[in-house]
This record gives C-alpha cells, sequence and structure tokens, in this order.
C-alpha cells in the first residue's frame, strides 16, 4: 500500500544515522517495528502491575514430589 506521509527531515536524517538503515523506507519500516514492539512491552509491564504476589509463596514446595 502506497503512502505519502510528509516527515520531518531532520527526524529522518537522524534516525538514518542511527539506525544504520540503507534507505528511507527501511528506516521507516524498522521505526515503526520498533515502536510497535515497544507498545506490546509496555502492556505488558501494565499487566503484570495488575497481578496480586504474595511474599509468602514457597514455590520451591510446588515443585517438589512427595
Amino acid at each position: 500500500m502506497a503512502t505519502n506521509l510528509g516527515i520531518n527531515p531532520e527526524l529522518l536524517r537522524r534516525a538514518l544515522e542511527l539506525g544504520g538503515e540503507k534507505t528511507k523506507r527501511a528506516t521507516v519500516d524498522k521505526a515503526l517495528r520498533e515502536f510497535i514492539a515497544w507498545r506490546e512491552q509496555r502492556r505488558l509491564l501494565e499487566l503484570f502491575q495488575k497481578l496480586d504476589w504474595s511474599d509468602d509463596y514457597d514455590y520451591k514446595a510446588g515443585r517438589s514430589r512427595s
């Protein structure tokens, strides 16, 4: 799908330098992949904050073979 975007040229130049990609398209694709991965990781961290942890839970007891 072809899309025309008005990307800030200074941001694109910096992304090209930092990202090491050879083309603008590859740079934008990489930036979008990293943005999506970062957001998904953040969502997982938010889920972990909703878990109730028990300080006295003995995980080793669950492994023992009686």
